[in-house]
């Protein structure tokens, strides 16, 4: 009974000290990690290439194919195992001339000029625009409330503001986003002329947000713009007053789909080659601005985890993967072309990580996965918070991203890289996305903090 006893003492004892060995080396390793990409990563040099040479890349256009272009050289540099394009068949929307949006011949402040852009998807007014009353909603409930009789010929101006009480501006977004998305179909469904949509941000100012918009392919569609949440504001005070009448002239336009590509690099894997771990973000992004946030950064942040870990010559025993997304803000023809072409393969994804939440502070990651399995394979992850929390990193439930939703089928984990949220809003599907409104900093602080996920994951699987 005694060298039974001594026997499990030295066993105990071998585990703890391996146990803390391995803590210890892993601690290490993310510290360099974080070293490296504060010091030598990539991320802040692409993006300013990808955001002031590039541009704004809408799918289809020519930007979205000199971004393709230019990433897949990047990844070429970093001597990866292999690098390649994926096609996909994207939409093709341009916004046409400068939109026209104006307040004509109130009784209360005459003629004015409205901060607006067309929605993305929208279709155009015609050349002689449109000019109609305006009827003021909350919700999409409201419009079947008022129905034919207090919709039809009129304009509806949609003003839920995003609830600025929440503390997770995404929460927020979700929460007025509808008005936009399904706001114009709605109206049209009884008789509107056209649709216009208050910004989607919490802040009160003068830039206007653009975003997509559902039509449809079958029923009546109209043309829908936003509004700066300062004209907002306006615009409703002055309908407690008077009956307004609004003109609106806009040009965009559908042309015929392109051919474009998601752009993929990877690291083999030397022990299981089959199991994948992705990273990425979405490489379009809206024609206003530079797309510095959304996304551009969430693709600068994959790409700079491989070049890190090729920095620190690290041998993955799984395959890491970079995958830059094409076609996420209307329609995910890049999302679906990857799916596709990963069932066909049979392929399985044992992590995706998604960074579309903007290039700030990081906080960590939100994290979803099938049902059969996430309980325990989230509790796995939860055993590494201790190595994560010098770091501020923490590990909550939640949705993972738009384009790496679709792999939850294969029972893998997905997770969604969480900034501070709280200025992304001022910027999102803006003319003022530039690079001027991210730091070098904080975008190498993400990169480290998704390197070091990928790391813990890599070593230790799920």
């Amino acid at each position: 009974m005694l060298k039974k006893y001594l026997l499990l003492c030295f066993l105990m004892g071998s585990a703890s000290s391996f146990l803390a060995q391995s803590t210890d080396k892993d601690a290490f390793f993310i510290k360099n990690i974080h070293n490296a990409a504060l010091t030598q990563g990539k991320s802040y040099e692409w993006l300013t290439f990808l955001s002031t040479q590039v541009g704004a890349r809408l799918s289809g256009s020519p930007q979205a194919a000199a971004a393709v272009e230019y990433t897949k050289q990047m990844l070429d540099t970093l001597n990866l195992d292999t690098v390649w394009l994926q096609p996909c068949i994207v939409p093709h929307w341009v916004r046409g001339e400068k939109e026209q949006i104006s307040i004509v011949q109130s009784n209360t402040i005459g003629n004015i000029d409205l901060n607006g852009v067309a929605l993305g998807s929208s279709i155009g007014t015609g050349k002689d625009g449109v000019a109609a009353e305006v009827i003021e909603v909350k919700s999409l409930e409201e419009v079947d409330q008022l129905g034919e009789k207090g919709i039809k010929g009129k304009i509806v101006f949609f003003n839920r503001p995003m609830d600025a009480t929440q503390l997770n501006t995404f929460a927020a977004y979700g929460g007025a986003a509808d008005q936009r998305v399904f706001g114009p179909i709605r109206a049209a469904k009884y008789g509107a002329v056209a649709a216009i949509v208050r910004s989607m941000t919490t802040r009160l100012d003068d830039v206007p947000h653009t975003g997509t918009t559902f039509y449809s392919e079958t029923e009546r569609n109209i043309p829908a713009v936003a509004i700066s949440t300062n004209h907002a504001e306006l615009l409703s005070q002055l309908l407690k007053k008077e009956s307004i009448k609004i003109f609106i002239r806009t040009t965009c336009q559908h042309l015929s789909p392109k051919l474009s590509y998601n752009v993929i690099g990877e690291l083999k894997g030397s022990e299981f080659p089959e199991e994948i771990i992705l990273v990425g973000g979405h490489l379009d992004s809206w024609d206003l601005g530079q797309g510095a946030h959304d996304d551009g950064a969430g693709c600068v942040q994959a790409m700079d985890v491989l070049q890190i870990f090729k920095r620190l010559n690290y041998q993955p025993k799984r395959t890491i993967r970079c995958v830059l997304f094409m076609n996420e803000e209307n329609g995910q023809a890049g999302a679906i072309a990857y799916r596709d072409s990963s069932v066909a393969k049979q392929e399985f994804h044992l992590a995706a990580i998604e960074s579309d939440r903007g290039g700030f502070t990081p906080r960590g990651f939100s994290c979803e996965g099938d049902e059969s399995i996430f309980e325990q394979r989230f509790k796995k992850i939860l055993a590494w918070s201790d190595l994560l929390e010098p770091y501020e990193l923490r590990f909550q439930k939640g949705g993972s991203g738009a384009d790496i939703s679709r792999l939850k089928p294969q029972k893998g984990l997905l997770f969604g890289f969480i900034p501070d949220s709280q200025r992304y809003f001022d910027y999102h599907h803006t003319d003022i996305d530039r690079i001027e409104a991210v730091n070098k900093r904080e975008l190498a602080l993400g990169v480290a903090a998704i390197a070091s996920l990928v790391y813990l994951i890599d070593q230790y699987g799920l």
